[in-house]
């Protein structure tokens, strides 16, 4: 007799190698500039096979990545108003899924796709029979509409949001059909960031986050909400679900043994309590363990999901009267990098998970307790890597650019949409500490209002609300300092001088929210268009040393004119922007990582050593610039 499951994993395993051998043939000599990780990419059966969802995790399911069929272009069917999918050709492209068409991992390596079509197989294993089967996508850009056996499941707006559909009652006996329309105009009127169309580098289309889906009972899960409060030694947690008068059981386990239990209804908020907890930081990031049951009326257990969660406070307070970033009550300046994690083989998807885990361990191996999420919201495997290691996150909202036009009203409001999206998606994430909804006035519009609106919305966390707010994009007015959230932020790239800087206020914080830019040629290691940074150093020497003098400038700035934190550009090299730690293959170490550590621990240390019975405010009174 044939063990069913057996027989679905080896259906799955032929299908794949069918697809394998009909995708283009290609070879490291194909990319551009190949990372450590592309040749594994491409002979992946199955590429970023890990599990998505770290904090909402169950043991059943199925990955979806791998090779479908495409179709794209300017003229096809728009995904938008079909309320069937297009015929496929005989004969049709290939590519990779979650590779965007634009890049050259997906097998398609071209640009300008406004309409994509994807089409798949989808193979029901034996063991979900009578479940119900949910298929999600880590996020599609922008408009997805999703078919199932050629009838409309549903569509999302939104390309940096997860989302997801039950198919159910879509599915027949054998092989089912899944194809999915995606629209993308790239006409920066949708949040969009650099991916967009002032966006300065390749942009993205369709897919690029895994597609997955697993069996659940009629009742289960559908969202999480883990909310530390420390001052209160609890956890607040509210568990969303499909069903009605559900009971929820949590339990948690500090890795050893169940040191809370908590109980509460299903999309109502309840409290676990945690006594004596063991506190998040960066240099001890402790992850308590989570498990969540769900239970019928009857107290049966119909769903059960494991997750995490970290204790951590961050807020803003006096340190001698100045106000501060404040982790655990503690003032720890955050030192950071800026981040956009763009790819050469993948462009907006990292190739494996192997080099997702590169940045952040990267940035954890030069001493910086923070990464500024730049205009992209990751994959949540990316943000639980933060969680475990212990980087504080900055996370930006990817911006529109054009919020002034005929639409604008339209256009605002899909802003505030996705807005909301991101921040309940990633509320749970301990490591985010701040909210940046708008960067360098581009497309900014409301700043005021929509920072107080963040603040009110997830009071649990920092807001700045107009990072860079001295700088202005030049085609259109500028917003300018909103006035309120948590910080006074401004940017920096010239000479360091003190009216560059900016100074705390009676409510706010001070944070130079990117500073640096200082690059490095490095031959045979360069995207082939013309390469720049704000200035060109020499050498790897005198890059170093030139980050320690900058270092080193900031820190009188933390000391005597109260700034609480700084944000390095950049982690790698991107594109034609040659100021990274890394090369945009990250084949190439650029600086002296030890001095850089060095250097930056230092800092952290003369922040937690500033002695609390100085009177600096005197200090901080306006002193004459030359």
């Amino acid at each position: 007799m044939i063990n069913p499951t057996k027989f679905s994993l080896l259906m799955l395993t032929l299908m794949s190698w069918l697809f394998t051998h009909v995708l283009k043939a290609q070879s490291l000599a194909d990319f551009t500039l190949p990372t450590a990780w592309t040749a594994h990419a491409l002979t992946a059966e199955i590429p970023l096979p890990e599990y998505p969802r770290p904090q909402m995790k169950r043991t059943e399911w199925q990955n979806l990545n791998g090779i479908w069929d495409y179709i794209g272009g300017n003229t096809h069917t728009d995904p938008r108003t079909a309320d069937t999918p297009p015929a496929f050709p005989a004969k049709t492209e290939k590519i990779r899924v979650p590779f965007v068409p634009e890049a050259e991992l997906s097998g398609i390596a071209r640009s300008a796709e406004k309409f994509l079509w994807y089409r798949r197989t989808l193979v029901i294993p034996p063991t979900w029979k009578g479940r119900r089967v949910l298929l999600h996508f880590g996020a599609v850009d922008h408009y997805a509409s999703v078919y199932i056996n050629g009838r409309k499941v549903g569509n999302h707006t939104g390309g940096y949001s997860a989302f997801s559909f039950d198919i159910s009652d879509f599915l027949k006996p054998g092989d089912n059909s899944l194809t999915v329309g995606a629209y993308d105009p790239n006409d920066g009127k949708m949040p969009s960031g650099k991916n967009g169309d002032k966006g300065d580098y390749t942009f993205s289309s369709g897919i690029w986050q895994t597609v997955w889906m697993e069996p659940v009972e009629q009742e289960h899960v559908t969202r999480l909400k883990l909310v530390p409060d420390l001052k209160n030694n609890r956890l607040q947690i509210t568990a969303f679900a499909q069903g009605e008068n559900l009971t929820i059981v949590a339990r948690a386990n500090d890795g050893q043994q169940e040191v809370a239990k908590a109980q509460g209804k299903a999309d109502e908020t309840f409290f676990l309590p945690i006594s004596s907890p063991h506190l998040w930081s960066p240099d001890d990031p402790f992850l308590y363990q989570l498990n969540v049951e769900l239970k019928d009326r009857q107290g049966q257990t119909v769903d059960r999901v494991d997750s995490y969660f970290a204790m951590r406070s961050i807020n803003i307070g006096k340190v001698d009267g100045i106000n501060r970033t404040l982790l655990n009550g503690k003032f720890q300046f955050q030192i950071g990098l800026l981040d956009q994690g763009y790819w050469p083989d993948g462009i907006f998807t990292a190739p494996t998970e192997e080099a997702l885990l590169y940045d952040i361990q990267l940035a954890k191996r030069a001493g910086f307790n923070v990464i500024r999420k730049h205009i992209k919201v990751e994959p949540m495997r990316w943000y639980y890597h933060c969680d475990r290691l212990g980087l504080m996150v900055w996370q930006d909202m990817p911006n529109l650019w054009y919020p002034d036009d005929t639409d604008s009203v339209a256009v605002r409001k899909q802003f505030r949409t996705e807005l909301k999206q991101m921040m309940d998606q990633l509320v749970s994430v301990p490591s985010i500490v701040t909210w940046v909804p708008f960067n360098e006035n581009w497309g900014a519009f409301e700043v005021p209002d929509i920072t107080q609106w963040t603040k009110e919305y997830d009071p649990s966390r920092l807001v700045n609300g107009n990072s860079g707010f001295n700088y202005a994009p030049g085609y259109r007015p500028a917003q300018g300092d909103p006035g309120n959230g948590d910080f006074v932020d401004m940017h920096h790239y010239g000479k360091m001088e003190d009216k560059a800087f900016p100074k705390p206020d009676a409510n706010r914080a001070a944070s130079l929210g990117e500073f640096g830019g200082k690059g490095l040629f490095v031959r045979k290691h360069l995207w082939p268009v013309p390469n720049n940074a704000y200035e060109i150093l020499i050498n790897k020497d005198v890059l170093t040393d030139t980050y320690i003098y900058l270092l080193n400038e900031i820190e009188q700035r933390m000391m005597y004119r109260g700034l609480s934190s700084a944000i390095y550009t950049q982690t790698s090299d991107v594109e034609h922007e040659i100021n990274g730690l890394v090369t945009y293959d990250r084949k190439v170490e650029k600086m002296d990582f030890n001095k850089i550590k060095w250097i930056n621990e230092e800092i952290i240390k003369s922040s937690q050593n500033i002695d609390k019975k100085k009177k600096i405010s005197s200090i901080l009174r306006e002193y004459p610039v030359e």
